[in-house]
């Protein structure tokens, strides 16, 4: 190991070490009573805290509340069983003794009614003053003629049997001399009391069931517990307060919360001399390493005048060629905010010319800072040595010494790919599939390289593929780029990256391999196909991330709904067979698990197959076949590798530039 770095770990090491002693201590200092550990609030995600009298089996023990008061957790949040229904928590109201519910099955896609009264006998819970019943009727032989302040109820009717919900019983049998015996079953829910019900239910009753209902309990009051620093449970058939040494009666006593007050302020003390030590630390870690970096590329730079620019376009870093600052300033006109082509996640990028005629794209790297001086060196580094048709090009780079760091890229003139398929250079049909399929070839194609270089790009991005004017690609912004080394399978790193294309994978774990490039080239796949951006939070909300979406119109054979329809999915067959397999190949790259994604060799094997492939041939097999085998999608669920796997789906993402 360097001498430098194993004398950074051994520091690093020791400060480890003296945060875990403190943090140990004011533990041990605040330690707490296991039953007022246990009845800690909770909650269901997003939805209220849940404390007493209320209790989750899953997450606190049941002396935690009272056994009537037992509630789950669920996809929609915690729920409360009441007789044979479920009921949605929507608040508590822990002051006035209430909750508001909703009937969970009001939120069925299928036919969202109630299917029975709800009985709160021998429940601690009563309904509160201003609501009244509305009542559903099913199965009925026939339906009254007099419609007042009826609503038909479609998806449970037939061409036999009405279905219906309205107010006040006696008065439906009364105006339409209708018995209500010729319906097979009703029931009754409750809802508000207001001017405009009628009006609300007629237009959607399932949204005015979804506002719900207010409840309210008995129950032993626990605020003198709580004020006390307590904690009520619920034990032996008695109230009790459990407090942070032990549980009691009513309430702690005052000799016990002081003696607590002293224990938290002994353990806040220790955390903050904790956290000073660690700024510390940290301060000095940041000076050393900034200068251990500005050291190393000192270095690397030969020794240049920086008052002569001639002499300092000689020189090189690296093999990158050295601009000087004045050169690149009269390039783009003194940074002219007309020649801006975008902002990258780590600068903002210029169009350029230099005398000689050629045309550049300069990237003008944010704040001068150590994290900045990291990231210029990252792509100086990566790019240099990198020669690709398809990998954008490094002209060079300003030294050291400049004025500014500024990074010289050739000038790729037809924007980006997210520029085509979904921002201002986007029109309907002028990308047609041919172009999307070979466009999706040549950015494999890069990555592919990339990869069999050891570098993982971290940050590809429709805006990170850049188009030239005969659409070819020239992917771009190494600024997040990483080598990684032959014998490890991951290096740990910060969470960076882009929303909605970053592996679901590594914001778990933190673990950056080459198969997170392919989760958010999948995503690009899928770009593709739709021509929708990878986040959109004007979707539906299960459908904000494209990769969720498609994932769900995949499964449920649904893909004609992703398509775009400009690229001819139910006209042209060889499209529609390209667009099917394409898919088919982004639902394997989206995998959750890293280990069942394809590689991108791999990736770029079967994108070169399917653009290969003899479609005209197979339409001739397809029309003589008793079965059209281009319902891949819609005759059963796509194999989620290459290797057919089959998997268990889990629901589980810099900013656009122009250029570089």
């Amino acid at each position: 190991m360097d001498p430098n770095n194993s004398f950074a770990f051994r520091k690093l090491l020791s400060i480890y070490n003296c945060i875990f002693l403190f943090t140990y201590l004011a533990t041990q200092t605040v330690s707490q009573h296991p039953k007022f550990k246990s009845c800690e609030p909770k909650n269901c995600g997003a939805g209220p805290n849940i404390s007493y009298p209320f209790w989750l089996p899953q997450e606190q023990e049941s002396f935690c509340g009272y056994p009537n008061f037992m509630l789950n957790c669920s996809d929609k949040g915690a729920v409360l069983a009441i007789s044979n229904d479920v009921y949605i928590i929507k608040n508590i109201s822990y002051a006035n003794n209430s909750l508001l519910v909703a009937n969970a099955a009001v939120y069925e896609e299928s036919c969202p009614t109630p299917l029975h009264n709800i009985n709160l006998d021998r429940t601690p819970f009563t309904i509160s003053p201003g609501y009244t019943n509305i009542s559903f009727f099913y199965n009925c032989t026939s339906k009254p003629k007099d419609n007042y302040s009826l609503y038909n109820l479609s998806c449970a009717t037939n061409s036999t049997h009405y279905s219906f919900v309205g107010f006040h019983l006696e008065e439906i049998e009364m105006r339409s001399n209708y018995s209500l015996n010729s319906c097979h079953d009703f029931a009754n829910a409750p809802i508000h009391t207001c001017e405009d019900i009628g009006s609300l239910l007629g237009e959607n009753y399932r949204e005015v069931l979804k506002m719900g209902f207010l409840m309210n309990w008995t129950a032993h009051n626990c605020s003198t517990c709580e004020r006390s620093g307590g904690r009520c449970g619920f034990e032996n058939n008695e109230f009790i307060c459990f407090c942070r040494d032990r549980p009691r009666p009513k309430s702690c006593d005052a000799g016990t919360s002081l003696n607590v007050g002293r224990k938290v302020a002994i353990g806040l003390g220790a955390s903050i001399g904790t956290l000073v030590i660690m700024l510390i630390a940290f301060f000095f870690w940041y000076r050393r390493k900034k200068r251990q970096y500005e050291s190393i590329f000192s270095r690397s730079i030969k020794s240049v005048p920086s008052s002569k620019a001639h002499t300092e376009k000689r020189s090189s870093y690296n093999g990158a060629h050295l601009f000087s600052y004045e050169e690149l300033e009269e390039a783009t006109n003194n940074f002219d905010k007309t020649r801006e082509l975008g902002d990258g996640g780590f600068g903002t990028v210029y169009y350029g010319k230099l005398p000689d005629g050629l045309e550049v794209a300069v990237k003008r790297l944010y704040e001068n800072n150590y994290k900045r001086l990291e990231q210029f060196l990252n792509e100086v580094d990566i790019l240099t040595p990198l020669r690709h048709q398809n990998l954008v090009l490094l002209h060079g780079c300003t030294s050291r010494d400049s004025r500014e760091l500024l990074l010289v890229y050739q000038y790729i003139p037809n924007g980006t790919l997210a520029d085509h398929l979904h921002g201002e250079r986007a029109m309907p049909g002028a990308l047609p599939w041919s172009t999307r399929m070979n466009i999706a070839v040549e950015t494999a194609c890069a990555l592919a390289f990339l990869h069999a270089s050891d570098i993982v790009h971290r940050d590809v991005k429709t805006s990170n593929i850049l188009l030239d004017n005969n659409f070819c690609v020239k992917v771009a912004d190494f600024g997040l780029s990483r080598l990684f080394p032959t014998d490890v399978t991951h290096v740990s790193t910060a969470p960076q990256g882009t929303p909605g294309y970053v592996d679901p994978e590594y914001h778990q774990c933190y673990q950056l391999t080459d198969k997170s490039d392919v989760y958010s080239f999948g995503v690009v796949l899928i770009e593709l196909i739709s021509s929708m951006p990878a986040v959109d939070i004007s979707r539906h909300r299960h459908e904000i991330n494209l990769s969720t979406m498609a994932i769900n119109k995949i499964q449920s054979n649904s893909l004609n709904e992703l398509v775009d329809p400009s690229l001819g999915f139910e006209s042209d067959y060889a499209a529609r067979k390209m667009i099917r397999a394409v898919a088919e190949l982004a639902f394997q790259c989206l995998q959750n698990a890293k280990e069942l994604r394809p590689s991108m060799e791999k990736v770029l094997e079967i994108l070169k197959e399917i653009q290969s492939r003899d479609y005209n041939a197979e339409k001739a097999v397809d029309i003589n076949s008793p079965s059209d085998d281009v319902g891949l999608l819609k005759s059963g669920p796509i194999p989620p590798s290459p290797d057919t796997v089959t998997v268990t789906w889990i629901s589980t993402s810099s900013t656009p530039h122009a250029s570089v």
